[in-house]
C-alpha cells in the first residue's frame, strides 16, 4: 500500500470522514488515493482560508475532527488565519500538507518553504512523515494529538512518501475522556459561592456552554444568586428560549469593566481570566478589578459540565428549576436596518435547531440579548479575531450538521476575505443563509479609532476604513458563484427575505444595506 492510501485509511478508521481540500501537484498521490480508498469525502474549496475555516465549523458541529488537504507552505499560509481561529476555539483539525519529494527539497525549487515553521504558531502539534512505513502510525498520532491537545494538528507529507509502497494503515488509540477536576476545587467553589452569593460570577467557556452545562449553571445561579457569564467569543453556545441566558463579557474595555465591577470572586470554568482584545492608552489590559479573587475550577479541555453538575449537588441546586428565557413575541421591525432591527428580525425568523455563525462585528452588538428569546439554536463565534471566518465556518457547519439550517451573519468587509465559500455552498447545495451586513465600511475600526485617538476618523483617515467608491454588489457576486441572492434596504424587506430563505433548500445570500454608521446600540439586558 502507498503512503497516501495508508493516510486516508487511517483517517477514516480514526473517525475523520471529511477532507476539505485545495490540493496542488505535490498532493496528487493523495488525490489519487481518494479514488483508491473511497472512504473519505472530499470537499473542494477555492481558497485555503475557506478550507481551514470550513474544517473548523465542521468539527465544532460534528463533534469529531475534520481533515484539510493543503498545498505546500504557501497553501498552508493562505489558511493560517482561520487555523488561528480554530486553535483559539480548541477545534480538532488534522491538516494534511503536501511537501516536495525528499530529494527535491534541497534543490530549493520556487515553492520550497520551511513548512514546519509556518505551521507551528497555528498548530497544537506538527510532524513531517519520514518514511512510507510511518504514514499510517504518524496519521494515527495526529488524530490523537488533535483531539487531546484540542486544536489543529499538522501532518506534513513528502510527495515521495505519498506515492511510494511500503505503508499500511494504523489503528488510532482510544481518546481518553476529559479530566474531571479535583473534588477539592468543587468544594472550594461551593464555599466561595455560599460566602459571596451574587458577587460571585461563574465564567463559562468551551464544553461548559453546551446545553447540559448551561442548564447546570442556571440551577446553581437560581439556587444561590451567583452570576453567570461567558467569554466575549465562544466556540459553541446553546442559546434561545427555554435555556438560561448567559451574557457575554462586553467587547470594549470600559463596558467590560462596568460589567465586572461588582464581582468579588470570579470562578473560571474552562475559561481564561478576561483580557481586553487590545491595549488602550491609560487603560488596564484586563477589565477585572485588581481586588477580584480569580479561581480556576476547570481548565480548558477539562470536564467543566461535570464541575457545574457537582457544584449544583453540593449547593442543593440539583432539583431547583433552571431559569430559562421566555420566547419573545417580537413585533415586525420597520424602517432602516440597524443593529437592533437586524437582531429582532433574526430572532423572529431563526428556526429551531438552527446554527448561527456570527461575524457581524458592529452589527452583532444587539444579537446575544435579543436572540435569547429566539427558537433554541447554537451560536458559533469567530474565536481568534482573524476576520473572514463566518462564511467558511457556516459552510463546514452545514456539512457537519446535516438537516439543520445554518445562518451566517457577516460584515461586508469580513466576508470579502473568504467570499469564495459561496461557491462551495452552491456546489454542495448546502442549507446556508448568508446575511451580509453592508455598512460599506470597516465600522469597528472607526470605533477603535475613537477609543485610541479620542475622536472619529477625519476626512483623510476615513477612506482607509471605508468600502465605498465603488460599493460592492454582493447579490451580483453571489449569483456569480451560483448562489441565489437578494438586496434589501429596509427592516420589512429583510424580514420577508429571511422568511423566504428559511423555507427553501440550498444556499441563499441576503445583502442588507445598513443604516449609516452610528455608535454601538444600547440594548436592554435580558434577565
Amino acid at each position: 500500500m502507498k503512503g497516501a492510501q495508508a493516510i486516508l485509511e487511517t483517517l477514516h478508521q480514526g473517525g475523520v470522514d471529511t477532507l476539505f481540500a485545495n490540493p496542488g501537484t505535490s498532493e496528487m498521490a493523495l488525490v489519487r488515493a481518494l479514488d483508491d480508498a473511497g472512504t473519505v469525502r472530499p470537499v473542494l474549496a477555492l481558497f485555503e482560508g475557506v478550507v481551514t475555516g470550513a474544517a473548523d465549523g465542521y468539527a465544532r458541529m460534528a463533534g469529531r475532527p475534520a481533515g484539510t488537504l493543503l498545498h505546500l507552505g504557501p497553501g498552508l499560509a493562505n489558511g493560517c488565519a482561520n487555523l488561528h481561529n480554530a486553535r483559539r476555539a480548541r477545534t480538532p483539525i488534522i491538516n494534511v500538507v503536501g511537501e516536495h519529494a525528499r530529494d527535491h527539497v534541497a534543490l530549493d525549487a520556487p515553492l520550497t518553504t520551511d513548512i514546519e515553521a509556518v505551521a507551528r504558531p497555528f498548530s497544537a502539534w506538527v510532524r513531517t512523515i519520514g518514511e512510507p512505513a510511518d504514514a499510517g502510525p504518524d496519521t494515527a498520532v495526529a488524530i490523537v494529538a488533535a483531539r487531546t491537545r484540542c486544536g489543529p494538528a499538522t501532518l506534513i507529507v513528502p510527495a515521495d512518501v505519498a506515492w511510494t509502497e511500503g505503508a499500511s494503515p494504523a489503528v488510532t488509540p482510544a481518546v481518553p475522556v476529559p479530566v474531571r477536576p479535583a473534588k477539592t476545587l468543587v468544594e472550594l467553589a461551593a464555599s466561595l459561592i455560599r460566602r459571596h452569593g451574587k458577587r460571585c460570577m461563574l465564567l463559562l467557556a468551551g464544553g461548559a456552554l453546551g446545553e447540559a452545562g448551561v442548564s447546570a449553571a442556571a440551577r446553581v445561579a437560581s439556587a444561590t444568586g451567583a452570576r453567570l457569564a461567558s467569554e466575549t467569543f465562544n466556540s459553541r453556545v446553546a442559546r434561545g428560549a427555554g435555556r438560561a441566558f448567559i451574557p457575554k463579557i462586553p467587547y470594549f474595555g470600559e463596558p467590560a469593566e462596568a460589567f465586572l465591577a461588582d464581582v468579588d470572586v470570579l470562578l473560571l470554568v474552562e475559561s481564561r481570566s478576561p483580557v481586553n482584545f487590545f491595549g488602550y492608552p491609560g487603560r488596564r489590559g484586563t477589565p477585572v478589578n485588581p481586588g477580584t479573587q480569580i479561581v480556576t475550577i476547570a481548565r480548558a479541555g477539562e470536564d467543566g459540565t461535570h464541575v457545574l453538575q457537582a457544584l449544583g449537588e453540593l449547593l442543593g441546586a440539583g432539583t431547583t428549576a433552571a431559569s430559562g428565557t421566555a420566547s419573545h413575541d417580537l413585533a415586525r421591525p420597520a424602517g432602516p436596518i440597524d443593529a437592533l432591527a437586524l437582531a429582532v428580525t433574526l430572532a423572529r425568523q431563526l428556526p429551531e435547531g438552527a446554527v448561527l455563525c456570527d461575524e457581524a462585528i458592529t452589527a452583532s452588538m444587539a444579537l446575544p440579548e435579543v436572540l435569547a428569546g429566539a427558537a433554541p439554536h447554537e451560536h458559533l463565534d469567530l474565536m481568534g479575531g482573524a476576520i473572514g471566518g463566518a462564511l467558511p465556518l457556516s459552510t463546514g457547519a452545514a456539512i457537519g450538521a446535516p438537516g439543520r439550517r445554518v445562518v451566517a451573519v457577516s460584515g461586508d468587509g469580513s466576508s470579502l476575505y473568504t467570499i469564495q465559500a459561496l461557491w462551495t455552498q452552491a456546489r454542495e447545495n448546502l442549507d446556508v443563509t448568508t446575511l451580509i451586513c453592508a455598512n460599506r465600511s470597516y465600522a469597528i475600526l472607526a470605533y477603535e479609532h475613537l477609543q485610541i485617538e479620542g475622536r472619529l476618523p477625519g476626512p483623510n483617515a476615513m477612506p482607509v476604513l471605508s468600502l465605498d467608491r465603488p460599493p460592492m454588489k454582493f447579490a451580483e457576486i453571489a449569483r456569480g458563484f451560483g448562489v441565489e441572492a437578494v438586496t434589501v434596504d429596509s427592516a420589512e424587506a429583510l424580514d420577508d427575505a429571511l422568511v423566504s430563505a428559511m423555507q427553501r433548500r440550498g444556499p441563499m445570500l441576503i445583502e442588507a444595506l445598513m443604516a449609516p454608521m452610528s455608535l454601538p446600540p444600547k440594548v436592554p439586558r435580558t434577565t
